[in-house]
């Protein structure tokens, strides 16, 4: 049996009144999701805990098919392990991103979807000027970044807002707050200056694009303890892995999914759909993984940026380039056997612009997949069949295996 699993991120929402009063998944055109969630069992998961933030480090843990309690590692640790940075006890990892704010104001929490040469540029400026014995600043991707600060523990426990949930909004009141925040509300006040005068900056405001004129740090995470690899929890299943962000390739380096660097993946609607999906077509062609997960960022940066007709495009890029590929892989291997899993991870409403935990619908197709009355593949349909993985949504990856 081999197993795909494509992860729509952000992809669930609320009904949008600019669409009659649909979500933006149910007024995609997704005629291949449709047609499996007829064939196939569709239901709700709720993939991020009650009281727990719903980040997408939480909800694609579960997707994963792990506790996100009981395997919970913050999110800054998470895309540390990424980039193969290893956290000594007294280190903590935190998400940085590089933005722009506006008098006071977030403009844009990724300083305008700022390519990775000049983000990187501009990372190895703050580097130079401002790592020290507690402060090691690790260039990422695109807006996303990494600082490490050794020696101070404290941060674990300061209340941090992402910049993405406050889009044009207001910073006051959504800086790092808590006892020992002066720490990084101090380094975030060096970086603000060395910016100010960065040479790739005026680069980029001669070519129109904004200016990074401030760094954020948020999602702290201590080193994790010891993660079961998915193959051992899993009979042996081989799993592999491709996505756009850090943030998945830290998740599949702490559970030991293979990394499939594939050219063209990326975190936006420029995303090489079609290639992606191949990519991962051919390690389950050549027998070296049994399971591969496709996560697809695209939808999540659109529901981000409040963009109704983008997010409804990388919905129907989804369906029409990976989730047609998969129903024919699946057609074509009907012998050896095929299931796929299809959901986001979580919501993330055009109207707020940020994640909500809500269950998200998931859909089952394939081999010794039963249907279960699902007219479509939506929120409401999901909701409808009564199936409802509430509060365990990580044991899906129990149905998907079974």
């Amino acid at each position: 049996m081999k197993y795909a699993v494509v992860i729509l991120d952000g992809a669930a929402g609320n009904p949008c009144e600019q669409l009659g009063g649909l979500t933006t998944l149910a007024a995609a055109q997704t005629p291949l999701l449709d047609l499996l969630a007829g064939q196939g069992t569709v239901g709700v998961a709720r993939t991020v805990p009650d009281g727990i933030e719903p980040s997408s480090s939480v909800a694609c843990t579960s997707i994963l098919g792990y506790d996100p309690i009981a395997n919970y590692v913050g999110r800054g640790a998470i895309e540390a392990a990424a980039q193969g940075i290893t956290l000594a006890p007294d280190q903590v990892a935190m998400r940085i991103n590089t933005l722009t704010l506006t008098d006071g104001i977030m403009t844009s929490y990724a300083g305008g979807h700022i390519a990775d040469a000049d983000s990187r540029a501009i990372v190895a400026r703050l580097a130079q000027h401002l790592n020290d014995d507690t402060f090691t600043f690790y260039p990422g991707h695109a807006y996303r970044h990494i600082l490490v600060v050794t020696g101070h523990p404290e941060i674990l426990q300061l209340e941090y807002t992402p910049p993405h949930d406050i889009s044009d909004r207001a910073i006051d009141g959504n800086l790092p707050r808590g006892d020992g925040a002066g720490l990084l509300l101090q380094l975030m006040e060096r970086a603000h200056a060395v910016l100010a005068d960065d040479p790739t900056n005026a680069q980029l405001a001669a070519r129109g694009d904004l200016r990074i004129t401030d760094i954020w740090p948020f999602w702290p995470g201590a080193a994790p303890g010891n993660l079961q690899p998915f193959s051992q929890l899993r009979g042996g299943v081989r799993p592999a892995m491709t996505s756009g962000v850090d943030l998945l390739h830290g998740l599949a380096n702490l559970f030991g999914f293979r990394w499939l660097e594939l050219d063209g993946v990326t975190d936006g609607l420029d995303n090489d759909f079609a290639g992606q999906c191949q990519g991962a077509l051919d390690v389950l062609d050549d027998d070296s993984a049994d399971l591969v997960v496709i996560h697809v960022e695209a939808p999540d940066e659109m529901g981000h940026a409040g963009d109704i007709e983008k997010k409804c495009a990388a919905i129907e890029l989804i369906d029409s380039q990976i989730i047609t590929r998969l129903f024919s892989y699946g057609k074509q291997h009907a012998e050896q056997g095929f299931r796929l899993l299809a959901m986001p991870d979580h919501y993330t409403p055009i109207e707020t612009k940020t994640h909500q935990g809500i269950p998200v619908p998931f859909l089952l197709w394939g081999t010794g997949i039963d249907a279960n009355g699902a007219v479509a593949y939506n929120e409401a349909a999901a909701a409808a069949t009564g199936l409802a993985l509430d509060p365990a949504g990580y044991t899906v990856m129990d149905l998907l295996l079974a």
